[in-house]
């Protein structure tokens, strides 16, 4: 019981089956309470008539003794201020709501001021009539009434109140019948909802079971390849089927490329530490043969490669840089003024309110690697330059070598890519520099490409958001 609750389709159609529900209860007594409502205004309507009726008689002169009141199918009273019955039905036997019991007339008296003739023309019918609530019983018919009371002022036989009842069978027998109705095919209704609602909430989720059975078997089979079905509609579930397919296709992505990246760290790794056990061995076996200063530069370039696999390794995790104000003007010059040993001289042309936000330490790798890179090709010097335009600050690094063809401009990007194959790994590293200099700028927010330096030669370009000022929003 609890598995099938926990179903979408089932808490769909148990949902709809509720608020059907009480949509129809509520309409239903709305419903019942008018037609009640309706039926009674009209019993009233039927028993003022039938009171006014007699009221009239009695306001023109009639004697309460000389009223025709065998007629009616309906029963009347005529009571005197006293509470004295002074006409009634014939046929009444029993009677309750009105203002007496009685069922037997007693013999009037006309006022000591009365005409010749026993009566005297005059009275006021009051114009309200009060309603109540009763039964009676006529010819041995036991009824329920709805009964009109009606004052008559100031006749020869005093203040009389005239009682007529109308029956209420039409009204009790449409309430009982609309009711019934609506036990039948309320229940009928909400079943046909209930069933609806699961078929069409069964037919709308059948692409999510889809889905939901591919990912389980890329999980089961750990093949990033695969992916679950597309609905051709243009719904909340294609959607869904569209974005599954999208992180599936970036976590292959993601993964082939953590796999080329492990290869080729162990394949980078293996020549040092091959090269350094070597020299190490020919020195311990020969120590006159111990080329020290090679292997000096296999663990320096051991120790260059882990540090860049390790920076790269915390980018991957999602490592973001500080928030420090950096002045990148002053950081190029304190660092190209620490650089020893370039092959080319670097030519400086910086602008002051270059700010940015970042790390301190991260963009002055980037900076380091762009411009390690512009040495091993340029022919004759490297020019770096720093300016604010708006919103961002530019930072470029332009050499004068033979440039990088259009077609690999983004691939120099790429980890362990070496355009060059046939220079040495001495000369040129690992493929790991330019990568880690665009990791490191987009995670500042910013960009760095790669074009065509004015003179010839490479142009780098690093993009970086304009630090605000303080205070300002």
């Amino acid at each position: 019981m609890r598995r099938a609750l926990g179903s979408v389709r089932a808490r769909a159609a148990l949902a709809a089956t509720l608020v059907v529900a009480v949509a129809l209860v509520a309409a239903g007594t709305a419903v019942l309470l008018a037609l009640r409502t309706d039926l009674t205004g009209r019993a009233d309507d039927a028993a003022d008539s039938a009171a006014r009726r007699v009221a009239t008689a009695l306001a023109t002169g009639t004697a309460p003794g000389a009223l025709d009141l065998d007629d009616d199918d309906q029963p009347v009273q005529v009571v005197d201020e006293d509470g004295r019955l002074l006409a009634a039905t014939e046929d009444l036997r029993r009677i309750s709501g009105t203002g007496t019991s009685a069922v037997r007339p007693v013999r009037a008296t006309a006022d000591d001021d009365a005409d010749d003739d026993g009566g005297r023309a005059g009275g006021k019918v009051a114009d309200t009539t009060r309603h109540s609530d009763g039964s009676a019983t006529v010819d041995d018919d036991t009824a329920d009434y709805r009964f009109a009371a009606l004052e008559v002022e100031d006749t020869a036989y005093g203040d009389l109140t005239v009682y007529a009842g109308s029956p209420r069978d039409a009204e009790q027998g449409a309430v009982s019948t609309a009711l019934t109705a609506m036990l039948i095919g309320f229940p009928v209704l909400l079943v046909v909802v209930g069933a609806v609602t699961w078929l069409v909430t069964r037919r709308a989720l059948r692409p999510v079971e889809g889905i939901r059975a591919e990912m389980a078997a890329v999980t089961a089979s750990q093949d990033l390849a695969r992916r679950v079905p597309e609905p051709a509609t243009h719904d909340e579930v294609a959607r869904l089927a569209r974005t599954t397919n999208e992180t599936l296709a970036a976590l292959e992505a993601s993964v082939e490329r953590q796999r080329r990246f492990v290869a080729d760290a162990s394949h980078e790794l293996r020549s040092p530490i091959a090269s350094l056990r070597t020299q190490l061995e020919v020195g311990a076996a020969h120590p006159e043969l111990l080329d020290l200063d090679g292997a000096v530069e296999d663990t320096v370039r051991l120790q260059e490669l882990a540090a860049d696999l390790l920076l790269l390794a915390r980018l991957d995790a999602g490592e973001r840089p500080g928030g420090a104000d950096v002045d990148l003007a002053a950081l190029v010059r304190e660092e190209l003024s620490q650089r020893t040993g370039d092959r080319h001289p670097v030519a400086v042309e910086v602008r002051d309110g270059a700010r940015v936000s970042g790390s301190r330490g991260q963009l002055a790798r980037v900076l380091g690697n762009v411009v390690d890179n512009a040495q091993r090709h340029a022919r004759s010097g490297v020019r770096v330059a720093v300016a604010a335009e708006g919103e961002r600050v530019l930072l470029t690094v332009a050499d004068d070598g033979d440039g990088v063809p259009e077609s690999e401009r983004e691939r120099i990007f790429e980890r362990f890519v070496r355009l060059d194959d046939a220079r040495s790994r001495d000369g040129g590293g690992a493929g790991l520099g330019l990568a880690i200099a665009r990791d490191v700028a987009v995670r500042h927010g910013g960009a760095l490409t790669v074009g065509a330096a004015p003179g010839g030669g490479a142009l780098f370009t690093l993009g970086l958001p304009r630090a605000r000022p303080a205070g300002r929003a």
